[in-house]
């Protein structure tokens, strides 16, 4: 098999898994984000998994909806800005020009849904987009063979129950029901013009994953949240029939939140657990080749990856400022999945999250959330090789602003 159509099956491997590796808990290569809620966004998610100020916390925890006793409603999206820069790059030894607008700004919409059935039971629904970026580079981009475009999403369709033990003790379990889709182009310069090496305008599947939590109030003002989300081995298919197989993480998340008592504040945190290990390849069924390019058999192939473990380290603070207005602030440190697997156009690094957002009550029913975020990565020194040797720096920032409306009944 020819450099050029390897390269192609490589190419796929990185659309499908920045598609489907966003499923759980919005993660993916390039940037870890969180778009489940506005209010999250305003505190860097810390806490997020036992807090329980609206219907979002579903998505975090199905055991904190039994901390709620009205059904409850909560609407909202988020933009997600990615900004993106390579510098520094050099194709086959040669200089390639420093570009700084390649990323872009995408939407992700959700809705919960919470409804207490009785003082022990309650169930809900959640719609929520966990990813969506977009990284674009010129068509006359020197190395556009490894640039090119990126384009990806996910959606969540997920259904929950909970069940209060006794005034301390809630459980909880839901399924999630995840769809992928991701669009990638990629070119180079032939002896008879621009030669187009991959062109997929719809890679996408389907995965079934479920997760479970638990919440424990010590009292009124301190509780904490513990839940875990399994993520399945997820399959797509592209627009030429070829399925692609891979591992996704599972991921543990703990929570705390404590108001001090006499006061108008609040602290909390939460530590995250992702297994980004266990994607140690993607296997290549079905694919249309004479030999195998690793030396399998014909017809497959697979794409080893070195991913690493990682992990998220929030802390935020609430400040109930009156019965109008509620303030929120937060930090976060998330490590990146990659380790000596890199790309210029799925940048990854460790990230900080400086996050800042408000509540404006309009009545006792109903309330708006607005959070910003925003998400600074490293320096990371990218080396490539399926289309020939390229080194660069990549460098990758984003902006996320959420706004919500929620309101109970």
């Amino acid at each position: 098999m020819n450099n050029s159509r390897l390269f192609k099956k490589s190419l796929l491997a990185v659309t499908i898994a920045t598609t489907t590796l966003a499923s759980q808990q919005a993660l993916a290569a390039g940037f870890q984000l969180n778009a489940q809620s506005a209010t999250g966004i305003g505190r860097a998610f810390a806490g997020d998994a036992v807090i329980a100020d609206n219907a979002s916390v579903m998505a975090r925890n199905p055991a904190a909806m039994a901390l709620f006793d009205k059904m409850e409603l909560s609407v909202g999206f988020e933009s997600i800005t990615s900004l993106i820069d390579v510098k520094d790059a050099k194709y086959f030894g040669q200089p390639v020009a420093d570009t700084d607008d390649v990323g872009g700004t995408s939407i992700a919409p959700n809705i919960h849904l919470i409804v207490p059935v009785n003082d022990k039971f309650a169930w809900g629904v959640d719609l929520y987009s966990n990813f969506g970026t977009k990284t674009e580079f010129a068509d006359d981009y020197a190395a556009e063979v490894y640039g090119g475009l990126t384009d990806v999403k996910s959606f969540n369709i997920g259904l929950a129950g909970s069940y209060r033990v006794n005034e301390q003790l809630s459980f909880g379990a839901g399924l999630d029901i995840i769809y992928g889709q991701g669009t990638m182009k990629r070119s180079a310069p032939g002896s008879k013009g621009t030669v187009n090496l991959l062109n997929v305008d719809k890679a996408d599947g389907w995965a079934l994953g479920f997760n479970v939590g638990t919440v424990y109030e010590v009292d009124e003002n301190n509780r904490f949240g513990l839940a875990y989300h399994y993520s399945p081995e997820f399959e797509a298919e592209d627009d030429k029939g070829q399925k692609i197989t891979l591992p996704l993480p599972s991921i543990a998340e703990f929570s705390g939140f404590h108001k001090i008592e006499e006061t108008k504040f609040a602290v909390h945190y939460s530590i995250q657990y992702i297994g980004w290990s266990d994607f140690d390849q993607i296997e290549f069924r079905n694919l249309d080749l004479q030999t195998s390019p690793i030396g399998g058999m014909a017809g497959s192939y697979d794409k080893p990856y070195q991913w690493q473990d990682g992990w998220h380290y929030a802390i935020g603070g609430t400040y109930y400022l009156n019965r109008d207005w509620t303030l929120r602030a937060g930090y976060m440190y998330d490590t990146s999945a990659q380790d000596q697997v890199t790309s210029i156009s799925v940048p990854d690094s460790d990230r900080q999250w400086l996050s800042a957002g408000f509540t404006y009550n309009i009545n006792e029913a109903s309330n708006v959330d607005f959070g910003f975020t925003y998400l600074m990565g490293d320096d990371v020194e990218v080396s490539e090789t399926a289309a020939g040797p390229l080194t660069a720096t990549t460098h990758a920032d984003a902006i996320l602003m959420g706004l919500q409306y929620s309101r109970s009944f």
